[in-house]
């Protein structure tokens, strides 16, 4: 069966949309479970970042990042709508999120809440897509003292980082034999 030239470029598309919003998971996931090497993954090795707060390729962006957020309690990033534009081997995207960061200054721990967007531009290269530029938009941000006191007495299973989170632990994801 021979696809038309449109319904090609359709299913091209769709699965370069699908392989970007990995791109875009996987940022979130490494910045949140503190993992480097999945946090470099991302990018091209000649990608440009522009943050404001950093200017510059992906190995410094991604030392810069990961000792921003080590120093944090917990964070949490939430992906909202992503617009992503193909344009042949090259693509376009508005990536909107929230991110919850617990921080600590003078022994007090706050929670700092920032949402905004990235705006990025991707590429294929050898069949490989990923992130050649990223710039980080902040649209508001708030900073209040934490409620972080509910984990104190709640049976909930906190997050953690790598390799301590549970993700990383896939042989404990099956029913324990007798329940």
């Amino acid at each position: 069966m021979f696809l038309k030239w449109s319904e090609e470029q359709r299913l091209f598309e769709v699965l370069a949309r699908d392989e970007i919003t990995q791109l875009i998971q996987n940022y979130m996931r490494a910045q949140d479970r503190l993992d480097p090497v999945l946090h470099r993954s991302v990018f091209f090795d000649d990608a440009w970042l522009s943050y404001g707060i950093y200017e510059g390729g992906p190995d410094g962006f991604v030392e810069f990042a990961q000792n921003a957020l080590r120093s944090h309690k917990a964070n949490h990033h939430m992906i909202g709508q992503c617009q992503i534009e193909i344009d042949g081997l090259e693509a376009y995207g508005e990536v909107y999120y929230q991110a919850h960061h617990r921080i600590v200054e003078d022994g007090e721990e706050f929670d700092l809440f920032i949402s905004g967007r990235y705006v990025d531009r991707y590429e294929c290269r050898f069949g490989v897509w990923k992130i050649a530029y990223r710039s980080e938009l902040v649209d508001w941000a708030r900073k209040e003292p934490s409620t972080g006191d509910f984990f104190a007495t709640s049976d909930m299973i906190p997050g953690a980082r790598k390799p301590d989170d549970p993700l990383y632990h896939r042989d404990k994801m099956r029913r324990p034999k007798g329940k």
